[in-house]
């Protein structure tokens, strides 16, 4: 499934049309997939990226798991990446950028000393669910301090994991005022390849910051796609 905060944010800030792919990775040849597309969004979900792919040890019964989202996404995000697809990761999709790129994760990211709690309150609207919650300071030279025009931002936070080890050849764009890296870029992508674990998606036009996110996501899906009907 995809949330459709996700699908209405492709059409209206980036000006794309979405395609969701369904979880049945092996009934697909992923990798012809995503040579026929202009552009990969990997979204948030509820549940956690198996810690078997970053070599964690399951230490959570409870936790909500998804290994057949897994066993799509992981390999759909390194063909993007190894074939310049462009490429935009949200929250679950930041994680498991991490993960293919070969960093690891927090499991709980608030029982970690220094780290405040990331998760949202379910109890809540969905509007403080989804409100600004705390600010990141965006690098100076980077992607996102261009794109929002300011050196800091207030984000939502909806996640409970988060990036233990960053990945190599990846460059930060945001951290959280509690020091936890909240975004970054891949080095050398031959295109867009952009990855944050707040959601921009939610009500994505009514927030400059998170329209121009789109748009340039939107921009680089135009780019491979002119150069696909060449």
């Amino acid at each position: 499934m995809a949330g459709e905060k996700y699908l209405k944010a492709v059409i209206e800030a980036a000006d794309a049309v979405p395609l969701i792919v369904p979880v049945l990775a092996d009934d697909l040849a992923i990798d012809e997939l995503v040579d026929q597309v202009d552009g990969v969004l990997l979204t948030g979900s509820p549940s956690d990226l198996e810690p078997r792919h970053y070599g964690g040890e399951s230490d959570d019964p409870d936790a909500l798991r998804d290994p057949h989202r897994d066993a799509l996404t992981l390999p759909i995000a390194r063909h993007a990446l190894e074939t310049g697809v462009p490429l935009f990761a949200i929250c679950r999709g930041f994680q498991e950028l991490n993960v293919v790129l070969g960093g690891t994760l927090h499991q709980k990211v608030s029982d970690v000393a220094g780290y405040h709690s990331h998760k949202e309150n379910p109890d809540d609207p969905l509007d403080v669910q989804y409100g600004p919650s705390h600010p990141v300071t965006l690098v100076e030279g980077g992607l996102l301090a261009r794109l929002a025009g300011a050196g800091e931002v207030m984000v939502n936070s909806l996640h409970g994991q988060g990036i233990a080890r960053l990945a190599d050849d990846v460059t930060v764009e945001a951290v959280a005022d509690d020091g936890l890296i909240e975004a970054f870029t891949v080095d050398g992508a031959t295109a867009f390849a952009l990855a944050v674990q707040w959601h921009p998606e939610w009500k994505a036009t009514s927030n400059k910051f998170s329209s121009a996110m789109f748009e340039a996501f939107g921009d680089a899906c135009r780019e491979r796609a002119g150069k696909r009907q060449v």
